[in-house]
């Protein structure tokens, strides 16, 4: 796993919009350059915006964000940190489980207002998932890892009830936990169906896109740190794996693919780079239409290291991808790619209901606003 910002060895190291007319409408506002829409916003057309939400919290960095609509969403952080709201941002509400200031916790899945799972990261027994039935006025925790050889990056849900959880490779190969019963329980499966790592490989605990599915069984897990960035693509829910080089450079310890997004089955996206603020990025995204058995470089790619990627809802051809220095909007489905925002932003997610959310360092928390 990557823990970002760790002084650990470089072994370790670091790690709407509308539908029709008017979504439309929306992304020719975020299209423009930013004058004309002040201009448009001043003649009438609201400008598409992030629009900042106070956590009340600027010692916090959320990489960890799940929403479920455009009331209510929750954030899991540094120092335990996990906050919900159910007011479209407007506050929020530390829920965060007993006793765990001393975790990371670096992916959040909801399923509604009161059901949540939160991972934390880290060697050994740091990592470890919790679970909410009412909201976080109590948890459970359901796992807790107990070989100091694992080190969880991040969780995903297929359903209610399915999901998976994986851990940078154990004895050559990625660990993938599983669960049947909505994170109450979880057990290992078995590793006969997953490719070797190569040397050096893991995966980025940045976003909590590391491991994102599409529909009732299609999973991708994005790795980092070797000779080459990969994704690798499971159809039977974590049971057997194919892994595909991308164009997304590698080489490094802190390069590669650091978050996944898939619009369906089939149509995907990958972004990533080099995470050191002092190091450029070029060809920091790519595409799939083949459910990531092929990878095309993006023409045009962001500008710089992006952390997290995700669709704009009911859009065929747009979605964002966020970092430490700003968003990046693609109309084209991840050919091209132009800067929108330039603020801090590691994490992004959209919703059904045609909202979007973004969170990251500093307590940082936008919506999607028109």
């Amino acid at each position: 796993m990557r823990r970002l910002g760790s002084t650990r060895g470089r072994g370790r190291t670091g790690r709407l919009v509308a539908a029709g007319v008017a979504c439309g409408a929306a992304l020719a506002v975020l299209t423009v350059p930013a004058a004309q829409a002040r201009q448009l916003g001043q003649g009438g057309r609201q400008s598409v915006h992030w629009e900042a939400k106070d956590s009340g919290t600027p010692q916090v960095r959320f990489r960890g964000l799940s929403a479920v609509d455009s009331h209510t969403a929750w954030l899991a952080g540094t120092a335990g940190t996990v906050l919900r709201t159910t007011d479209g941002g407007s506050s929020w509400r530390n829920v965060s489980p007993p006793g765990v200031a001393d975790l990371e916790f670096r992916d959040v899945e909801a399923f509604d207002a009161r059901h949540a799972t939160v991972l934390a990261i880290g060697e050994g027994e740091a990592s470890r998932i919790y679970r909410t039935d009412d909201g976080g006025a109590t948890w459970t925790e359901s796992f807790r890892n107990t070989d100091p050889k694992a080190f969880y990056d991040c969780l995903a849900f297929f359903d209610r009830r399915h999901g998976l959880a994986m851990s940078d490779p154990v004895d050559g190969r990625f660990r993938i936990l599983s669960t049947s019963d909505g994170g109450r329980s979880w057990r290992v499966l078995p590793a006969d169906g997953m490719p070797a790592a190569l040397d050096g490989e893991a995966g980025f605990a940045a976003s909590g896109q590391c491991l994102v599915t599409s529909g009732p069984k299609d999973v991708w897990l994005a790795t980092g740190g070797a000779a080459h960035a990969r994704v690798l693509h499971s159809a039977d829910r974590g049971l057997t794996w194919r892994a595909t080089e991308t164009p997304v450079p590698a080489g490094d310890p802190a390069k590669g693919v650091f978050a996944l997004a898939f619009r369906d089955r089939t149509h995907g996206l990958a972004v990533g780079g080099d995470y050191r603020a002092d190091q450029s990025s070029p060809q920091a995204a790519a595409v799939t239409s083949d459910g990531g058995r092929t990878w095309r470089p993006a023409a045009t790619p962001p500008p710089a290291y992006r952390s997290g990627a995700a669709w704009l809802p009911h859009s065929r051809s747009a979605a964002l991808a966020v970092g430490p220095t700003g968003t990046d909007l693609t109309t084209d489905g991840g050919r091209s790619w132009r800067t929108i925002d330039t603020g801090s932003y590691d994490t992004v997610t959209c919703t059904r209901d045609l909202s979007c959310w973004a969170a990251g360092e500093k307590g940082r928390v936008a919506r999607l606003e028109r």
